[in-house]
């Protein structure tokens, strides 16, 4: 018996086929028309549906490009289920360039929404009505804020055994068991029993090519470890396998200044090491910045100019530190044999920069 078509915003695409549905969510002042994008890939065979949604925040470019190459690969036409591309979300954001809506909200702290509640609300009250409807599986994807760059890694809440799998299976180097926050897609999804994980790489408003890579494999290696596409198809598994961090912990400057950073991303430090140091311009003060725990840095910020209680490093601890710090040693090996130097930029790998 033939698969039923997979129907989408009054939209149904056959089996075996895949379309672009523009699912309308509002009007610019202009009275222009705004939609979300949603390209769907209707496997000839059930199984799961996986949505795959970036720009959530409207500078999170990199998820963008993620989904741009996760449609163009082969392993597609052998699909199993349904894939529901979102690359934007925040159509709003993404056409400013910022991380917000309009009125400033974060739309990643709107739901489940309402159909006559605040431009957010509203936009989350279309996304799981319009698009959500019949989801099975969702992979979020992130990056950084501005001036902060992340290391490539999954976020979840590990308490659902699917949702371990797919993070299991997505390949980051770190995974990082992150409660749920209050109003984010992810805490939605969750409640409703939805497998999610989140995957964080990367700074708002620039590609990274080392980011974007992991990501596009990851999404495929979840799509093979749900059965949606064969498994000889798509990137092969890392040798080593993701260290999920106990916990994790923020530092922060003590004085406002120029930060003159130490520690790189994705490096070992161990407590008490020096991280970065803070001057003033006329180098009067200066300050060492120190870590307060032993760890992998997976977030560094990238702009010099800090202010006191601003954030500036995120480490993740371990419990068994030496694991994880093989698990980034293989990671950065790959990096440097995958990524060519003709990639621009390569930020934070810095052996890579010339």
């Amino acid at each position: 018996m033939a698969r039923a078509p997979f129907e989408i915003a009054g939209v149904q695409v056959p089996p075996g086929t895949r379309r672009l549905v523009e699912v309308p969510v509002a009007r610019l002042y202009t009275h222009t028309p705004l939609h979300i994008p949603v390209e769907v890939v209707h496997g000839r065979r059930d199984g799961p549906v996986l949505m795959v949604c970036g720009a959530i925040h409207g500078d999170e470019i990199n998820g963008v490009e993620i989904v741009r190459r996760v449609l163009t690969n082969s392993a597609l036409r052998y699909l199993r289920g349904t894939l529901l591309a979102v690359p934007i979300v925040n159509v709003f954001g993404f056409v400013q360039r910022t991380r917000y809506l309009p009125d400033r909200r974060d739309l990643n702290r709107c739901f489940p929404g309402s159909e006559s509640g605040s431009l957010g609300g509203r936009i989350a009250y279309l996304l799981r009505t319009q698009i959500m409807e019949k989801v099975t599986h969702l992979i979020d994807l992130h990056t950084g804020a501005i001036h902060r760059f992340n290391l490539p890694q999954i976020r979840a809440e590990l308490t659902n055994p699917e949702t371990i799998r797919m993070a299991e299976a997505f390949g980051a180097p770190i995974i990082l068991n992150a409660s749920l926050r209050e109003g984010s897609l992810r805490a939605y999804a969750d409640s409703q029993d939805i497998p999610v994980i989140t995957f964080e790489g990367g700074e708002a408003l620039r590609f990274d090519e080392v980011v974007i890579a992991s990501g596009t494999k990851g999404v495929i290696r979840v799509m093979r470890a749900l059965d949606m596409i064969p498994a000889k198809k798509g990137p092969r598994a890392p040798k080593k396998r993701s260290e999920t961090a106990a916990n994790s912990q923020w530092v922060r400057a003590d004085m406002d200044g120029i930060m003159r950073p130490v520690a790189k991303l994705g490096h070992k430090v161990r407590k008490g090491q020096k991280l970065a140091m803070i001057a003033d311009p006329f180098g009067e003060t200066e300050v060492a910045v120190i870590a307060p725990c032993s760890g992998i840095v997976i977030c560094v910020n990238n702009l010099p100019l800090v202010n006191e209680g601003e954030a500036i490093y995120h480490i993740a601890r371990f419990d068994e530190l030496s694991e994880a710090e093989k698990v980034m040693d293989y990671f950065l090996s790959e990096v440097e044999t995958e990524v060519s130097e003709a990639v621009v930029p390569v930020h934070p790998w810095d052996e890579q920069q010339k």
